[in-house]
């Protein structure tokens, strides 16, 4: 079955840098788009950022554009989400996710923290 498994996430300085990491399985990573979506505490979860099959093609989220960087690895069965310049406002869980078959599936999430 499709799973995806989130890592990287924790405490940061405002100005820091994280790199979160989704390894894939259950289904052929190089065929689909992916994405990551955070979601902060009483808010709804939201895009932060997404790649096409062949990474190719990226978009972002207004907030994060010139700060997060997503890129994937086929051969690794990975998306990475490159995070620098982490502002308190990016404190959230970060999640994973795929369209697969028509449904949609996430990660566990990963919580990323942004404090002094």
């Amino acid at each position: 079955q499709v799973r995806l498994v989130e890592s990287g996430g924790g405490l940061v300085q405002p100005g820091g840098s994280l790199r979160l990491a989704c390894v894939a399985s259950g289904f052929t990573f190089s065929s689909y788009a992916m994405s990551w979506y955070r979601q902060a505490p009483g808010k709804e979860r939201a895009l932060v950022a997404a790649i096409t099959s062949a990474g190719g093609s990226t978009n972002y989220a207004d907030s994060v554009k010139g700060r997060f960087t997503i890129s994937r690895d086929n051969a690794k069965n990975t998306v990475y989400l490159q995070m620098n310049s982490l502002k308190p406002d990016d404190t959230a869980v970060y999640y994973c996710n795929v369209w697969w078959r028509g449904w949609a599936y996430w990660g566990q999430g990963t919580q990323v923290t942004v404090s002094s």
